[in-house]
């Protein structure tokens, strides 16, 4: 993992491309700005690992470029659960929660990621209250879209006979 400055990124991705992320959609400039350099940015090879089980979930990142796999472990092994892309987060639920890390994060390309630790989210919420709750407003969404997602996976995996007991069908 290779720490980066905002200059080194806004090199490599304009202003215009980041504020199309899902996760910054509608912020100013001013305030991506300030979140670039108040904020820890990462380079990670494929392969390398953005975090762990057990580790604390004190922060959310948001991927500014490339793609992580997460996993969950099972009885004797891990699990794939899904991808996280371009523009969206992994982490905030666990930061919203106060849990610690139950899965882990692995770059399943070369990723630039964004760090927001739970002490710059409340700063952002003090110094820029409107953009706070845009922000907010696109993390709530983008939990809303798991939510679903799961909710279909659920119905997919009933719908094709593999959880017949449940006792609200019956």
């Amino acid at each position: 993992m290779q720490s980066l400055s905002a200059t080194e990124v806004l090199k490599r991705q304009p202003l215009d491309a980041l504020k199309e992320l899902s996760t910054f959609g509608a912020l100013p400039a001013e305030t991506l700005c300030w979140l670039l350099e108040e904020g820890r940015i990462s380079r990670l090879d494929r392969g390398e690992s953005l975090f762990e089980p057990g580790r604390r979930g004190d922060s959310f990142f948001v991927i500014l470029d490339g793609s992580v796999a997460y996993y969950r472990p099972g009885k004797d092994q891990y699990a794939y659960i899904r991808d996280y892309r371009k523009g969206q987060q992994i982490g905030f639920s666990n930061t919203l929660a106060l849990h610690d890390r139950v899965g882990m994060a692995i770059a399943t390309s070369e990723a630039l990621i964004l760090e927001v630790d739970y002490r710059l989210f409340n700063r952002l919420r003090l110094e820029f209250p409107p953009e706070f709750g845009l922000m907010m407003l696109n993390l709530a969404r983008e939990l809303a879209r798991t939510i679903r997602s799961v909710d279909d996976a659920i119905v997919d995996i009933k719908s094709h006979g593999i959880i017949m007991d449940d006792p609200a069908l019956k």
